[in-house]
């Protein structure tokens, strides 16, 4: 058989449209078709037939066919076509069938047809290798509008030009588009200090000095890059133009912090430390001892360490006239006066205080007069009408912003959470207020640009001299973020923005964190899939970010050991969402590895896909061997019992409803006494809390028990009073809604011992009043006691201070008041008047006593230690009285101790005492 005849053989099993092609490939191959005869026409044409394809869902075939024709014929322009834009349109990141076939019409100069491709292309999606072929097109119709708009797309698409991105920034200079000209020029400077090369970047520093001098934490942190990328020598030579900048503007303290740096980086620099000292001398001019801190100090010359002797300068500086220090046993101070080596001091508890310059140098801290330390102990604070008011408390209630600021600012630009309330908490803010304030103060975090994070500490908050922009804010935190599952949550963020800058180098960063993964592993980890599917997932939404990377995850899964184990580790909920899709998709023997994911993670998804693909006899199988081995499986048994119980799969498992039950009642138990030994507490208080649910607040328990018989009834009250740890109120219920039912009902053991509840029980109104009254005490009687303390210390000595002594008096009862209603409120628990059994005397009943020895009626009513009430005849069931009556019926009778006399005493009736 003969070619051709081959191929007239294949074609008659082929869709009509995969013929046609088929036809025209054959067509192309022996007449052999010039590129003379290809016009953009000829490629609307093969256009109409992609669409034809498309709309009758034989793309992948169409591909195939073009690929199989291009191992024999590579250069067939006809199939080149069809496999790339197939490609392009499937996301394919390999691109190459479309570069050889642009690469053929550049090669023969057929620019119309190049750009029609190109266009094509770029209709898909960004191309760098698109767009610069595109820019050549433009270039040879002398288009200069469309090469700089085509440069635009270009530089947002390839990190790493930097020439155009230059080019682009001297076009809009010239245009007097400072604004666009500026974030090109930061573009172009960054992506010249990746390729190292100085020239360029010297170049670009002193426009951008020239255009935005003011933007000193941009020149500060671009000197790191080029310290790191190249030398400290080339960082040193650009910090000295932003040092004669701010000489030039008078911008003493930005140009002292240059000069640190500068120092940092060569600490025997001369003029560096000349110029220091001389900027020290201008920034205090008017202090009293300035040229006696200087000679101290060795500032300006000798061989002391420079950095020490700026540091030891500043120490110096600070004490002065007006100024405010800070002893640890006296607290804030004022310095009243200095005079030679003597200065004096007011502190609140020991004034005119005498004390040698070296003594308060090396004993006290400065501090700014905006430190809170000096505002709590300077704002005024005055009793009017009664009431004491405090205008540092008032500002800071209403100002977040200026109260996390001034925090902030105290402790070196640099304050955590925990930190900013010892600050507050009590001295100005009350316990309660500090709930609500510091959820504004996180809001305020989030949305205030004057607002930043330490690169090193995520939980660090810093003040910016300047707003900071979003994409910053996230990549500082980024970089701050220790833990790699929080860095993905951050990159999320960052292009969930809108219109994120994705050619910005804050995103190529964070990106490259994760390709990196991608690049260089030799086992697969957690670390390795999250990022595959976190770039896979970007790559999506952007295709050109994914030029390079080629591998599957078929090739990803493949280097799995334990799908469980990694699906653990893998800490983020839609990676663990993405990586359960891509094994669906891509993984033949999916619903086995979903089936032995189940027991250990239910999840919903598992079920759905299960169900929809047809695995009911699998999932039968998975609810008997989950139910089965309930302790190990013990979330995916309360999962099943809510979500699919009344699934055919489920009730084929053929799991009696009282052995669902007495499952979910063992596992209650074993949760329970897991919590109390503390493993897995979390999670265990989870389950624990979603079993006590179903079984006691939907009723579960009490609806069966209302259906069941005696032995049944039996079997279950034996199982759920083995539950130690359960609530003894819910056991009290349910044995009097027995009682209820079957007021002979005998119980078993009752004839051994008496049934009296050991826990705290209590009436809800009371538990409500107790904890109103355990609020009181925190949010108003403990802070109005602290500025009581507060104002007894401005009194004077200690020693002597009765104010003082009674306040602290106060302060201890107080604080053991909370310790005790704190421990109680945690152990009561509440009874419901639903709960009340009249078949016994009981927690809630009110019962008539025919006291025989005195002959008389006495009524009296139980509750617990907080109702009691003595004199009203309110007892406590844990009072001796009360035990003795407790669990009695009508008719009862018996011998009670009372104030060493026996009476006789028999029940006559019980009703609710509600």
């Amino acid at each position: 058989m003969s070619e051709v005849e081959a191929v007239e053989t294949e074609a008659k099993s082929l869709h009509p449209l995969l013929k046609n092609v088929q036809e025209m490939l054959t067509e192309e191959k022996f007449t052999r078709a010039t590129l003379s005869n290809y016009s953009t026409t000829q490629f609307k044409e093969l256009d109409s037939i992609l669409n034809e394809t498309r709309e009758a869902a034989i793309f992948d075939d169409l591909k195939n066919l073009c690929e199989d024709h291009l191992v024999h014929t590579k250069n067939s322009i006809i199939a080149l076509y069809f496999a790339g834009m197939v490609s392009l349109s499937r996301q394919i990141i390999d691109d190459s069938a479309m570069i050889n076939l642009v690469t053929i019409f550049v090669d023969n100069h057929k620019w119309n047809i190049v750009k029609y491709l190109c266009e094509g292309i770029l209709e898909i999606g960004e191309s760098k290798f698109a767009l610069r072929t595109l820019a050549d097109c433009y270039k040879n119709e002398n288009n200069e509008e469309a090469i700089y708009s085509t440069w635009v797309r270009l530089v947002k698409v390839d990190y790493e030009e930097a020439d155009l991105a230059k080019a682009l920034a001297e076009h809009y200079e010239k245009l007097g588009d400072i604004e666009n000209a500026v974030d090109y020029y930061k573009k172009a400077l960054h992506r010249y200090i990746v390729k190292a090369l100085f020239s360029n970047i010297k170049e670009i520093w002193e426009k951008l000095l020239q255009y935005c001098p003011e933007d000193t934490e941009f020149f500060l942190h671009v000197q790191k890059r080029i310290a790191k990328n190249i030398s400290d020598d080339k960082a040193v030579l650009l910090l000295r133009d932003v040092y004669d900048f701010c000489v030039k503007r008078d911008d003493i303290n930005t140009a002292i912090t240059v000069l640190k740096i500068i120092l940092g980086y060569d600490n025997d620099d001369k003029q560096a430390r000349k110029d220091i000292t001389e900027c020290f001398r201008k920034k205090y001019a008017g202090h009293s001892q300035l040229e006696a801190y200087v000679r101290v100090s060795s500032l300006a010359q000798g061989p002391r360490n420079v950095i020490e002797a700026v540091a030891d300068f500043e120490k110096h500086i600070a004490f002065d006239k007006g100024n405010f220090v800070y002893h640890r046993t006296w607290g804030v101070g004022r310095i009243a006066n200095v005079k030679g080596d003597d200065i004096l001091i007011d502190f609140a508890k020991k004034r005119k205080h005498s004390m040698s310059l070296k003594m308060a140098v090396d004993s006290l801290q400065t501090l700014s007069k905006d430190h809170i330390w000096v505002l709590r102990a300077t704002t005024k604070k005055e009793v009017i009408n009664g009431e004491l008011h405090d205008e540092l408390h008032d500002k800071v209630k209403k100002d977040y912003a200026w109260a996390l600021m001034t925090v902030i600012k105290s402790f070196g630009n640099s304050c955590d959470i925990k930190r900013i309330k010892a600050e507050l908490v009590p001295s100005v803010l009350s316990p309660g207020e500090w709930t609500t304030w510091s959820a504004k103060a996180r809001e305020e975090f989030k949305s205030n640009s004057s607002f930043g994070v330490s690169p090193e500490n995520i939980d660090l908050f810093t003040v910016r001299d300047r707003p900071i922009s979003m994409d910053e804010k996230l990549h500082n935190e980024f970089k701050a973020e220790r833990n790699f599952f929080d860095r993905a949550q951050t990159i999320r963020a960052f292009t969930e923005q809108k219109d994120p800058e994705l050619d910005s180098e804050y995103f190529t960063e964070m990106f490259a964190y994760f390709t990196g993964y991608l690049k260089s592993y030799n086992q697969v980890n957690e670390q390795v899939v999250a990022s595959y599917l976190l770039v896979k997932d970007l790559v999506s939404q952007y295709p050109h970010l994914g030029a390079g990377l080629k591998m599957s995850f078929t090739e990803i899964f493949e280097g799995i050991d334990d799908p469980n184990e990694l699906y653990t580790n893998l800490k983020d909920v839609k990676l663990k969402e993405d990586f359960l899709r891509q094994i669906q998709l891509f993984i033949p023997g999916w619903a086995g590895i979903f089936i032995k994911l189940f027991p250990h993670y239910p999840l919903h998804s598992i079920i759905v896909n299960l169900q929809k693909e047809g695995y009911s006899d699998k999932l039968t199988s998975l609810t008997l061997a989950c139910f089965d081995n309930y302790r190990e499986y013990r979330e995916a048994v309360v999962w099943l019992y809510k979500n699919s119980s009344q699934e055919d799969w489920y009730k084929k498992a053929n799991i009696s409803f009282e052995k669902q039950l007495i499952t979910l009642i063992h596992i209650l138990n074993v949760t329970y006494r897991e919590i109390e030994n503390r493993r897995d507490t979390t999670e265990n208080r989870k389950i624990n809390k979603q079993v006590y649910t179903i079984l006691f607040k939907e009723g579960v328990i009490n609806h069966y028990i209302d259906e069941a018989d005696p032995d049944t009834i039996i079997r279950f009250y034996t199982f759920i009073n083995d539950v130690k740890d359960l609530d003894p109120a819910e056991k009290m219920s349910l044995r009097n809604r027995i009682l209820g039912k079957h007021p002979d009902f005998k119980f078993f053991g009752d004839d051994e011992k008496k049934v009296v509840p050991l826990g705290f029980i209590v009436t809800r109104a009371m538990y409500q009043e107790k904890q109103r009254e355990l609020q009181k005490i925190l949010e108003e009687e403990l802070p109005a006691n602290s500025k009581e303390l507060e104002e007894a210390k401005l009194h004077g000595d200690l020693k002597e201070n009765a104010e003082h002594d009674e306040a602290k008096r106060r302060q201890a009862m107080l604080n053991a008041s909370v310790a005790k209603l704190s421990e109680d409120i945690e152990r009561a628990q509440i009874f419901e008047p639903s709960m009340v059994n009249t078949a016994r005397v009981s927690f809630g009943t009110k019962v008539v006593l025919q006291n025989h020895t005195a002959g008389k009626e006495e009524v009296y009513t139980i509750f617990g230690q907080w109702e009691s009430d003595p004199d009203k005849r309110i007892i406590s069931y844990l009072s001796p009285f009360g035990a003795a009556i407790w669990d009695k019926g009508v008719g009862d009778k018996m011998d009670i101790v009372r104030d060493n006399e026996k009476i006789s005493y028999q029940v006559i009736s019980i009703s609710s005492a509600f």
